[in-house]
């Protein structure tokens, strides 16, 4: 670990200040929200969300306290989360545009397995191609706590410590990294015997030929966290009950196919490349494979 902290690699970057200042903001609030998590381990609301699934307590205290705070900054103009109904409007006169998983992986949450938050920055109007993002940045919740983010050029990871006066900071680990080559693990979400029988032959493949070991936490943030720090491979694919995939395309899979793609890999819908792919409409949802270039050059060969 380098001694160069986040705001002292900022500066270097040259980064908008104003689009620094919102990406600090969310940096730092996410640490002060991990104090508060056992507050919100059990329960659920009484309200399902606007997909109509079950709302964990943790997942709306989440969304509640990063709006709240995101929305003191001036420069946002709105903020899309995956648990509003609609976007909450900051000030009209704003140029950004944030979009929030606010809480990635609830469902780990009993388990106290890898969870974390997925952020995406625009300036326009969403919908939008995840090529026009600004900023994409992904936070991850496990035995240590992590902060990964690109702007366009790299992919940055720095991790919570403490400085000479005990207080939380984010130190530089790794700068611009890359996914390994080859490959060593891999993971898949869904069920395979719902999975297209050309991919789960693939799927196969990834033991058989690839020598690809299995790892599967159930958190976007945790899985792509994996192969970004040991090459690989994973999918949540297209399924016989879910042919349009189950992630969603502008909360989770634009941001983290980002930061994939300033790392060196490769992020498809199964066809074409996720940041290029339209957005009809923010909710969106769509079949998702991340990897290694080999890996994902292979898997396409094989849908065919």
């Amino acid at each position: 670990m380098e001694d160069q902290t986040l705001e002292e690699f900022l500066e270097k970057e040259k980064l908008e200040p104003s689009l620094r200042d919102i990406f600090l903001r969310f940096a730092f609030h996410s640490l002060q929200m991990q104090d508060n998590f056992p507050k919100y381990l059990k329960g659920i609301e009484s309200n399902p969300n606007k997909y109509g699934e079950v709302v964990a307590k943790l997942d709306k205290w989440a969304n509640d306290s990063l709006v709240s705070h995101l929305a003191k900054e001036e420069h946002i103009k709105k903020i899309y989360s995956e648990e509003l109904d609609k976007p909450y409007l900051v000030n009209q006169e704003g140029k950004y545009y944030i979009t929030l998983d606010p809480l990635d992986g609830s469902s780990n949450i009993i388990t106290n397995n890898v969870f974390g938050i997925i952020m995406g920055i625009y300036q326009k109007e969403l919908p939008q191609k995840g090529q026009n993002l600004k900023l994409a940045a992904i936070k991850v919740y496990g035995p240590i706590n992590l902060l990964i983010y690109s702007t366009g050029s790299g992919t940055h990871e720095f991790v919570k410590h403490y400085d000479q006066q005990d207080r939380a900071e984010f130190y530089l680990l790794n700068k611009n990294l890359k996914f390994p080559e080859p490959g060593e693990v891999f993971g898949i979400g869904g069920q395979p015997l719902e999975w297209d029988e050309k991919f789960l032959k693939f799927a196969k493949d990834l033991f058989r030929k690839e020598k690809l070991k299995v790892r599967y936490c159930g958190s976007l943030v945790g899985d792509f966290s994996q192969i970004l720090h040991r090459g690989g491979f994973f999918a949540y694919p297209a399924t016989k009950k879910s042919p349009e995939g189950k992630l969603r395309l502008t909360y989770e899979c634009n941001p983290v196919a980002f930061i994939a793609e300033n790392a060196n890999a490769i992020a498809i819908d199964g066809k074409e490349r996720i940041l290029n792919k339209e957005v009809k409409e923010i909710d969106q949802r769509t079949p998702f494979y991340v990897g290694n270039k080999t890996i994902i050059e292979k898997m396409q060969q094989e849908l065919k």
